[in-house]
């Protein structure tokens, strides 16, 4: 944590570093005394990145005060994967992260492994991002000050073997002892660097067992040791050793590696990708035997030694700096900063367009579907009568809210959003009108349709929607809307052409880049902006579908004064993206125009269009394809 502030703050972000009394990750009355006190007395808004191992296992603190503040966790591993714990301690500490990681808004990890982990405690992936650590780097030019250390060690007689950690039994040093005491035929010399006081006992043990072996002149226990002298140990070592039964990254490899050291490391937890790189032996954890194979198999082979340490050399100058760290924390936070002004935004800009949405929906189009399903379920002796609808891309349920009322009752709803709050949300509006509903959280690609449209669907729907989308991916929701015979509104896309009263000098240009950024990537490639709603009805009628087309604009005026400030707002930064050297004109513009506004002199008309598909074969009536 410490070199990561220090690097963030050469990168001109402040930040600093507070440490807190007491027992930790198991928290005693003085640990949480202290973090509730720490947090406390923070300023409303601070944003707080919290060590997991000072946070996961109390929640309640976390909750008092994740209002108020921008809590975000940094997870190396989860506390239950500590190793020694019984079954009941494992459970305790994996209930309280549970808890813990749900409270705060965001999550980091060291490394993906981790993240991946993590999802085990109900994290989602769009909470989660990663900065793997960096190391310290030599200063100068790196590759010749370690060839010339790796000449160095080639002459020496006795091979210097290091090991960096704390010791306890996760980090397994006993492994390494035990290892080396069947290798006292080969030369070697050992150093285990690493705080003796985190675990004391297990410190002894370790000392015992160098006793018991007659390796008190070939092992040193040097316990914990100063920058200078880790440094000093890194230059004159030959061989790295990593016995650790579990890393949430494995930290020191990088370290080791950048010193230009070959290493023998174990495939505990994420060491099995830390390590998978040149210059590392890899060998399952809590394997003895196969830790003394790897040390003979380069103790014993001067060739196949020093190949290793050719290959540790060239992989050094692709280790990662914490200037690399610091950067993806910034990118990271970046992306927190992104997702959560974009969920609030939404679920702002969804409040506020939903009264229009619901008056500008074609009466004509819902009814002509009330009356397809209606026939559709008489028509069936096994439907009992039950309406199954799809609601994609659902935001706060407002197409559910609108629709459920006029179709036949009763109904099955399935949910469907990527943003976990929005999708609450919905789902709590839908129980309120007594409907029978599922949600599901994802991300909708074209491959995804096959089973996200089950055999029993009667309705797919979607509001607001498929101008994000691109052609790929509405040729891919019509193949299988079609096939499985289903019926399909799609309402409220907007289509291009809006006009503002009285007129403004600047309206074509900004109209034009607006309708530049509605064609940009929203996530499925280019997306069809203006042109969803035609091609979509282009694309029904040509696999058979009856197709209708209605024109749904809003008309907002001074008492849609909210929605008309915001979508005017998301007008001028969609046209700055467009053309920043625009921007001067769009904020005039944009002046002029609230002032319009609240003198109820503004007038905004904005296109939108609603289409109905249904299959052929059941369509209800004989009225022609209507096309706009």
């Amino acid at each position: 944590m410490r070199k990561l502030v220090e690097a963030l703050n050469e990168a001109g972000t402040k930040a600093v570093v507070t440490g807190v009394s007491g027992a930790f990750p198991k928290p005693d009355a003085l640990a949480i005394q202290a973090v509730d006190s720490l947090l406390a007395k923070l300023g409303e808004g601070s944003r707080v990145i919290l060590d997991g191992l000072a946070m996961s296992a109390m929640p309640e603190v976390l909750a008092k005060h994740t209002h108020r503040l921008r809590l975000i966790a940094l997870i190396h591993h989860p506390l239950a994967d500590e190793i020694g714990l019984n079954q009941s301690e494992q459970d305790w500490f994996f209930e309280r992260e549970k808890l813990a990681l749900a409270t705060v808004g965001d999550v980091f990890t060291t490394s993906a492994y981790t993240a991946r982990r993590l999802s085990d405690y109900g994290v989602r992936p769009e909470r989660v991002q990663t900065a793997e650590p960096g190391v310290e780097h030599p200063v100068g030019n790196v590759l010749p000050a370690i060839s010339e250390a790796l000449g160095d060690r080639q002459q020496a007689r006795v091979p210097h073997i290091l090991c960096v950690a704390h010791l306890s039994p996760r980090k397994a040093q006993h492994h390494l002892v035990q290892a080396l005491a069947e290798l006292v035929d080969l030369p070697w010399y050992c150093t285990l660097a690493g705080s003796c006081e985190r675990d004391s006992t297990f410190a002894n043990i370790v000392q015992q067992q160098i006793d018991e072996l007659g390796l008190n002149a070939r092992i040193d226990l040097a316990g914990e040791v100063d920058a200078q002298r880790l440094a000093s140990l890194y230059q004159s070592a030959d061989v790295f050793v990593m016995p650790s039964l579990y890393e949430g990254y494995g930290m020191v490899i990088d370290e080791a590696i950048a010193a230009g050291l070959p290493v023998i490391s174990s495939d505990g937890g994420a060491l099995k990708y830390t390590s998978a790189r040149p210059g590392v032996r890899l060998y399952k954890a809590g394997d003895t035997s196969a830790l003394q194979a790897n040390l003979k198999a380069w103790l014993g082979d001067p060739v196949a030694f020093a190949q290793a340490r050719a290959f540790a050399e060239n992989e050094s100058s692709n280790v990662r700096s914490w200037a690399d760290t610091a950067s993806l924390f910034l990118k990271g936070l970046s992306y927190f900063e992104q997702r959560h002004s974009e969920t609030y935004f939404a679920d702002e800009w969804l409040q506020a367009r939903e009264a229009a949405d619901h008056g500008a929906r074609s009466v004509e189009l819902t009814q002509r579907l009330k009356r397809w399903v209606s026939e559709r379920i008489s028509g069936s002796s096994d439907r009992k009568g039950l309406i199954r609808i799809l609601d994609i891309g659902t935001g706060r349920g407002s197409n559910a809210v609108y629709l459920a009322p006029a179709l036949p009752m009763p109904q099955e709803w399935m949910l469907v959003d990527q943003d976990e709050s929005l999708l609450r949300e919905a789902s709590h509006r839908a129980h309120q009108l007594k409907l029978a509903c599922e949600t599901q959280q994802r991300r909708i690609l074209p491959k995804d349709f096959r089973e996200l449209i089950s055999a029993n669907t009667d309705v797919v729907t979607a509001s607001a929607f498929i101008d994000l989308v691109s052609e790929l991916w509405l040729a891919a929701l019509v193949d299988e809307v079609t096939s499985k015979q289903v019926a399909i509104l799609i309402v409220l896309s907007y289509t291009g052409n809006f006009v503002l009263s009285p007129t403004h000098k600047y309206d074509s240009r900004l109209q034009a880049l607006v309708n530049q950024h509605q064609h940009g990537d929203k996530g499925t490639g280019a997306a069809l902006g203006p042109d969803a709603a035609a091609m979509f009805a282009h694309k029904l009628k040509a696999k058979g579908y009856e197709v209708q087309v209605a024109d749904t604009p809003w008309q907002l005026t001074k008492k849609d004064a909210k929605l008309a400030e915001m979508l005017m707002a998301g007008w001028v930064t969609a046209a700055k993206q467009q053309n920043p050297e625009f921007s001067e004109q769009l904020e005039d513009w944009f002046a002029t125009r609230k002032q319009q506004l609240l003198a109820g002199e503004l007038k905004i008309t904005v296109p939108h269009q609603d289409v109905l598909g249904l299959p052929p074969s059941h369509f209800p009536d004989k009225t022609p394809n209507q096309t706009p």
